[in-house]
């Protein structure tokens, strides 16, 4: 056997064998949702031909010509009793683009589709793309919005790295034809994890922006933001008002954003969405809940206290560590739900609950007093509420 034949049959039942591995959930966790033991997607669910040119005359070796770094912040969306997982897949070029994953369970079996997605561009072309929120609109479109960066064209002489980050708008009917709208127009700088809202306000298209001055710090913007456009195809946003602040000493102090299009439940909006502070090893970010009115979703209702999700040991490890993201979550009409996050900028997860789980937490679950007295005295009640039941 041919050094290319050995090769590439020993890559394929490795490939085959991590496809068909049966995840398991994670028993007595906090009683909220439950973790799995594996990642549902990472960089060696990548296609070999994606990677490997299959031909023994141009690659005797069967040698990686096209790697892939990382696959991570995934839409996701329920179609015909499927799961589907638009992720985020970064090239060791460092370029990402979307590619489609599909499962019959959401927890284990996810196998990419043999094409990644194909995304017109605009007039104005894209330098890289990332980080999709899938919503199923009222309208009958699938929207998938993202973020658009592209380097900063006022960046001083030998600056490489400034970018400008907008909301691009994309919609399909089947997650293979894409049709690309112009890109989200507001009043602020930068625009990063903007997400539809899955119904009309007042008959228009609702959003949810996270408002900033640059591409990574906030400056006098952040917070979860809201505002209306008219159109679709040429979305403008006049008024943003913000939904959903930073505070000091929070895990939301340094900024914060929606992660995937909220909930409808009875009680209201159930949101996921991440928060951002910082410590002397970096960033840190996390996930946590809200809930806002049925009627009125830019209203907040509760705001349980600190982080749903945490990084937890290899989670905390990747390219970009000690981070925690979620920007799809798929809710079932039996009532589960499936929360997709992403660890450190490396690899996809899932933890399972639902909306009963989650209602309860979000509407039972204090919110942060905001200073250690305070916190003493929340925690000092629920002790002797508890001793009292002994």
């Amino acid at each position: 056997m041919s050094v290319f034949e050995e090769r590439k049959k020993k890559l394929t039942e490795r490939y085959e064998s991590l496809v068909a591995r049966r995840n398991e959930a994670v028993s007595y966790g906090n009683g909220i949702f439950e973790r799995y033991k594996y990642p549902v997607l990472t960089a060696e669910h990548a296609p070999l031909i994606w990677k490997y040119d299959f031909n023994p005359e141009t690659n005797p070796y069967f040698m990686e010509r096209l790697g892939v770094n990382c696959v991570f912040n995934p839409g996701a969306i329920q179609l015909n009793g499927k799961f589907y997982l638009v992720a985020r897949v970064e090239g060791a070029d460092r370029k990402s683009f979307f590619a489609v994953a599909e499962s019959d369970n959401g927890v284990d079996g996810f196998r990419f589709w043999d094409h990644p997605v194909i995304l017109p561009e605009t007039d104005v072309p894209d330098t890289n793309v990332y980080d999709m929120r899938l919503v199923k609109h009222e309208d009958g479109w699938i929207y998938g919005l993202f973020c658009t960066e592209r380097k900063d064209p006022d960046a001083p002489r030998g600056d490489l790295s400034s970018a400008i980050a907008q909301c691009g708008i994309a919609r399909t009917k089947d997650l293979v034809t894409w049709e690309r709208l112009a890109d989200l127009k507001t009043a602020s700088a930068q625009q990063r994890n903007v997400v539809l809202h899955p119904e009309f306000i007042d008959g228009k298209y609702a959003f949810y922006t996270r408002p900033q001055d640059g591409f990574i710090d906030t400056g006098s913007g952040g917070g979860i933001g809201w505002g209306l456009s008219e159109s679709i195809e040429n979305a403008a946003i006049e008024k943003e008002i913000i939904i959903d602040e930073r505070y000091y000493h929070t895990i939301k102090e340094v900024k914060n954003g929606q992660g995937p299009a909220p909930i409808k439940t009875e009680r209201g909006w159930l949101h996921i969405a991440h928060g951002v502070r910082n410590t002397a090893a970096g960033l840190r970010y996390v996930l946590y809940a809200f809930l806002s009115d049925l009627e009125k979703p830019y209203e907040v209702t509760h705001r349980p206290g600190g982080h749903l999700i945490a990084p937890e040991g290899e989670e905390r490890i990747g390219d970009v560590s000690n981070v925690v993201f979620c920007n799809g979550i798929i809710a079932t009409e039996q009532g589960d739900v499936y929360i997709y996050y992403a660890s450190s900028d490396t690899r996809i997860h899932v933890a399972t609950t639902t909306v009963d789980r989650l209602l309860d937490y979000v509407i039972n679950t204090p919110e942060d007093p905001l200073r250690s007295f305070a916190c003493v005295e929340q925690r000092i009640a629920l002790i002797d509420r508890n001793l009292a039941l002994k």
